[in-house]
């Protein structure tokens, strides 16, 4: 069988309701005890696709953060941003993102998976307005205060980094540095 461990635990105090999570590399799927067997097998194919789902939302590729780089470029920047690369990497444990408009690439920080997919679509717009506007001045703010939820991202990466102890991220009350990254 291909794809992940699948444990089935059925609860006699369940009645209706079926749930799904992931326990390292099994997928734990919570069923009523009085669930057929066919329902049970349709239950379980119907939970794990929309776990999987759920994860690759959170967790996109490569591929998926330069599909969604090019689509928040079109839609906030009218396609001004043109990255030639944007990917995951694990070297980046006080920044959130960076980018280097020499070559085209941004980069964005491994502890961003999993977090909600509108706080990397902030960090990929920081980062993509980086590529015409190298420096955190007004024009910079401009740009990237077109994204609806940028003060909301920033307040939530804020709220991350204090309970971390990391230093507050570019555009926050308590940064007063300008920089060209999201720390």
């Amino acid at each position: 069988m291909d794809g992940p461990e699948i444990e089935v635990r059925r609860s006699k105090r369940r009645r209706r309701t079926v749930s799904a999570y992931r326990d390292g590399d099994r997928i734990i799927v919570m069923i009523p005890a009085a669930m057929s067997q066919r329902e049970e097998s349709e239950w379980v194919e119907q939970m794990v696709a929309r776990l999987e789902k759920a994860e690759r939302r959170r967790k996109p590729s490569d591929d998926d953060l330069m599909r969604r780089s090019v689509a928040l470029s079109d839609q906030y920047f009218g396609g001004l941003a043109k990255p030639d690369s944007v990917r995951w990497v694990d070297n980046q444990n006080s920044r959130w993102g960076s980018c280097t408009p020499g070559d085209r690439s941004i980069r964005l920080s491994d502890r961003l998976r999993g977090m909600p997919a509108w706080v990397i679509d902030y960090v990929l717009v920081h980062e993509l307005a980086h590529l015409f506007e190298a420096k955190h001045n007004d024009a910079f703010w401009a740009w990237v205060d077109r994204y609806p939820q940028a003060e909301r991202a920033k307040g939530y990466l804020a709220g991350w980094s204090a309970a971390a102890r990391l230093p507050a991220p570019p555009g926050s009350e308590d940064d007063d540095e300008d920089d060209d990254e999201i720390d």
